[in-house]
């Protein structure tokens, strides 16, 4: 059973002179950000942030920029300090670490990977992949032999001697996520990484690293502006605005049941075909057969997890609804009613 790397309780990170006494009037007196900083001259960059992910989970956490995303990020390795709160790796609280726990957490534990790759340019691609390792002492042929195990996996073979400057920037990217790999780390902190990439290099990143993180099994806070990103590559998804956690659930339930307009607002462009499914959309086998009395044998069948790509696929080649079947059990059924509702975006799928 997997358990929980990182655990967020009750965060704050406000930016201001009297920061510690302010976030009591925030809370208590449920100031937003405008009011915080109108009144204060404060700014909440984090408000009242409780969160947990598991061992192996891709967390993505997005929101426009100035919504505290990176902040959050920061404070899960101490780069800055949250204002209250606390923060648990591998259920240490990392607010109680000193200077040398603190050092060899973060190069033993967390690795970060920046939206600039920042390598070192007067050293070769195999040098940079191996530096953490040579700031604990390892030995040049162990660290060359891990760092070329971790070019391989980022295709990035018959790099090694090369020079920063000699790699296109979707290169610079892997490098860096190599370097963070090298270290061996329980969790990657990855802060939009691909963000500065063109489009077909972004995707092709986010798929290898979806290869990688399939085999590799870190547990990755991944912040994104992009929901598309996030809904690829997140096991779950947390909206921020204005310091605040909005929503936390996976992309369907953050596609399918926003809890207020402004995360609505955010997911509307989405496509919902690979995201919502057949269980989803069903009517029970009763409402159906009550209904029209039609015989249900011979009908498509179609798995209660099947998304709305394969129903449709399903769906144009018949005028026939079609069964859904769960554990070989029919389970419900999906007209071409439910399937346009569906696509549509209905609430009551099943009417």
């Amino acid at each position: 059973m997997s358990h929980n790397v990182i655990e967020c309780k009750k965060v704050w990170k406000i930016f201001g002179e009297q920061a510690g006494k302010e976030v009591d009037a925030v809370r208590d007196e449920g100031l937003g950000k405008v009011e915080a900083l109108e009144r204060f001259q404060s700014v909440v960059a984090v408000a009242d942030a409780s969160f947990e992910v598991s061992q192996g989970e891709i967390f993505c956490i997005m929101g426009l920029s100035g919504s505290g995303k990176s902040t959050l990020l920061r404070l899960i390795n101490r780069l800055i300090e949250p204002t209250s709160g606390h923060i648990l790796i591998n259920g240490q609280d990392i607010g109680n670490l000193d200077a040398k726990s603190l050092r060899t957490l973060r190069s033993e534990t967390i690795g970060m990977v920046f939206q600039n790759a920042a390598l070192l340019p007067h050293r070769t691609v195999r040098d940079n992949v191996a530096f953490a390792l040579e700031l604990r002492q390892v030995s040049k042929p162990e660290r060359d032999t891990v760092a070329e195990e971790m070019l391989d996996l980022v295709r990035l073979r018959g790099w090694e001697d090369r020079m920063p400057a000699e790699l296109s920037g979707g290169m610079q990217q892997r490098v860096g996520l190599a370097r963070a790999l090298a270290a061996d780390p329980d969790i990657l902190l990855m802060d939009e990484p691909f963000s500065a990439l063109d489009p077909l290099i972004r995707r092709q990143l986010q798929g290898q690293f979806l290869e990688l993180s399939s085999v590799m099994k870190k547990t990755t806070v991944f912040i994104t502006h992009d929901l598309d990103e996030a809904i690829r590559l997140g096991n779950r998804i947390a909206i921020m605005k204005d310091g605040v956690l909005v929503q936390i659930g996976t992309p369907e339930e953050i596609v399918t049941k926003p809890v207020d307009d402004y995360v609505a607002e955010f997911v509307k462009g989405i496509s919902r075909l690979a995201l919502v499914r057949a269980h989803m959309i069903m009517q029970s086998i009763e409402t159906y057969h009550e209904t029209t009395g039609e015989d249900l044998s011979c009908l498509p069948v179609a798995s209660a997890e099947a998304d709305l790509n394969e129903l449709i696929n399903l769906s144009v080649d018949t005028d026939r609804p079609i069964l859904i079947l769960k554990d070989k059990k029919s389970v419900g059924i999906v007209t071409k009613h439910n399937l346009l509702r569906g696509i549509q975006g209905e609430k009551d799928y099943g009417e």
